[in-house]
């Protein structure tokens, strides 16, 4: 008798929608491990550039991927870090320049399969917390619970100017607002893989929400799924 698979919780949509918070809060709250899945592409996307690779070529791109010794460590956003072939660089990776490589590189069908395996060897005992956009749909469709958030493009511009303030950086709020919304569409239009919520996901509006009346409407769900006891 084969043993049960290892249980998966997805956390899927846009970028700004308090996916990386969920996530974390998930992780610690179960004990279990987390991928971010969107730093995947966003590493990949700067190897290439660091290796002289341009986006367009796909296969090129996909083969740096094999090249990649990949760790994420700390349960919150102020100890988080990102290790790539033993370097800290989770400051590149989260910053919003790499989410707009990431977004041009996601559509290729070479890099998407390249990325597959590497995130499916993520699933381990005792659990997973999957964050990203395709989480639910192609890597993990047999998650115990499927998550979808979503928030308005104004919304989630005042929160990247928040945290690009508070790092010190300076934006401009209409410009990150339409770089959200053109992102959005390239991800929800594309071919393979587009932004969209799996069939049986349950979609929260995060948009009204604060961070903790997300996580009380999450552990209902948990508890309704049994991963939590009530």
């Amino acid at each position: 008798m084969s043993a049960a698979p290892v249980p998966v919780i997805t956390v899927d949509g846009p970028s700004g929608v308090g996916k990386g918070t969920v996530s974390r809060g998930l992780a610690e709250r179960l004990g279990w491990h987390r991928l971010d899945s969107g730093a995947l592409y966003r590493i990949l996307a700067l190897a290439a550039v660091d290796a002289g690779v341009a986006l367009e070529q796909s296969d090129a791109v996909a083969a740096l991927a094999a090249q990649l010794d990949i760790r994420f460590t700390g349960s919150h956003e102020d100890d988080e870090a990102i290790w790539v072939n033993g370097v800290n660089r989770r400051d590149q990776i989260r910053a919003e320049a790499s989410g707009g490589l990431a977004s041009q590189i996601a559509a290729a069908p070479a890099v998407r399969a390249a990325l597959l395996q590497r995130q499916k060897d993520f699933r381990v005992a005792p659990g997973l917390i999957g964050d990203g956009r395709d989480m639910g749909t192609v890597v993990f469709p047999d998650a115990g619970l499927k998550l979808f958030l979503t928030a308005s493009a104004e919304e989630r511009a005042r929160r990247r100017l928040h945290q690009l303030s508070a790092a010190g950086q300076t934006a401009i709020l209409a410009d990150l607002c339409t770089e959200i919304s053109t992102r959005d569409e390239r991800d929800r239009t594309r071919s393979v893989a587009p932004l969209v919520p799996a069939s049986d996901a349950i979609l929260i509006d995060t948009t009204l929400l604060n961070p903790t009346q997300v996580a009380e409407r999450i552990d209902d769900l948990l508890k309704d799924r049994g991963f939590l006891r009530s």
